[in-house]
């Protein structure tokens, strides 16, 4: 059901490091987000997969990870990504991208959870330093880095309590998503 889908679909930090993903189950993946809606239809996402350990190295040192844990640094050896997937728009075919990126990550992260994995979308890094890791032509903007993987971690939606949306660890490293409630959301029905 889409439901469990959407429930699962989290954002996992700690993986299984040593459950690989093969690059035919990537490339799915990426097909899912290929067949999403696209602004205009312009279509001007591309994407860079990573799965040598060397670059994945690279890639890992690039990446801040969880902004509200202060006291964590990142997944360590043996919890990181079997996979990354560095989403760029390809700015000779358009600089505006509208909204296809979330639609097609979104899509992408469905289709690796439907399998069994899972991922985490990051946006805080190091430009200059992944630019040079992926030796990446001018043409190419990096939106967004999709840390991929089997989830070793359980993450909770919860009802978000006393106005405070910060997600959390308790002391068993469940992790806690604080959620507004649907009629917080929904202004008026006219």
């Amino acid at each position: 059901m889409l439901k469990d889908l959407v429930l699962k679909n989290r954002s996992y930090r700690r993986f299984y490091e040593s459950e690989s993903i093969s690059l035919d189950q990537i490339r799915s993946w990426i097909n899912l987000a290929r067949l999403g809606a696209s602004g205009r239809n312009a279509q001007t996402l591309k994407y860079k997969i990573i799965l040598s350990e060397k670059k994945k190295k690279h890639v890992f040192d690039t990446l801040a990870w969880a902004g509200y844990l202060k006291d964590w640094n990142g997944p360590v050896e043996g919890e990181r990504p079997a996979a990354y997937v560095i989403m760029l728009n390809d700015e000779k075919i358009g600089k505006n991208y509208f909204c296809d990126d979330g639609i097609a990550v979104q899509n992408l992260l469905l289709g690796a959870v439907e399998s069994g994995f899972g991922g985490c979308i990051l946006r805080a890094f190091k430009e200059t330093d992944l630019r040079a890791v992926l030796d990446l032509p001018d043409q190419y903007k990096i939106i967004q880095v999709l840390a991929l993987g089997k989830p070793k971690e359980e993450v909770v939606v919860e009802d978000i309590q006393d106005g405070n949306f910060k997600y959390w660890r308790d002391e068993n490293q469940i992790h806690h998503v604080p959620k507004r409630t649907l009629q917080e959301l929904i202004l008026e029905v006219i």
